[in-house]
């Protein structure tokens, strides 16, 4: 998708109290779902709908610390029989920040994402053509 993506709008019918996080996240992921939920939640953009994408966030921030808890134990390089190579846990940890990152600007956790254009959808901002005497 080009050009600018649509900015989050409060949901219509946003979850009030926050959920446990899934029984299948880490220990660090629910320490982050613990941490996001009432933020989203605060600004009416979690819903139902949402909870999968917000698992998966979570999901990718755990995984980003847990490797990085294993590359700050074990260094970025190791030594195979072809000599030395990156760590398998670097390329694990570049991956979940990707998705992170990704998931992040879905759920509208980053800068940018936060501050997109919006694109209206009710009904009291859509009557453009009345602005034309229409």
């Amino acid at each position: 998708m080009r050009g600018r993506k649509p900015t989050l709008n409060p949901d219509s019918n946003p979850i009030i109290d926050a959920p446990k996080p899934p029984s299948w996240l880490g220990k660090a992921a629910r320490a982050e779902w613990r941490r996001i939920a009432p933020l989203l939640m605060e600004r009416r953009i979690l819903a139902e709908t949402d909870l999968t994408t917000l698992a998966h966030y979570c999901a990718a921030t755990g995984t980003v610390q847990e490797q990085q808890k294993t590359i700050s134990r074990e260094g970025y390089v190791v030594t195979t029989e072809r000599g030395p190579r990156a760590h398998p846990a670097v390329r694990i940890q570049a991956d979940a920040m990707t998705r992170a990152r990704l998931l992040a600007a879905e759920l509208g956790l980053t800068p940018v994402s936060r501050n997109r254009p919006s694109i209206r959808t009710d009904q009291e901002d859509d009557d453009s053509a009345s602005d034309l005497g229409v």
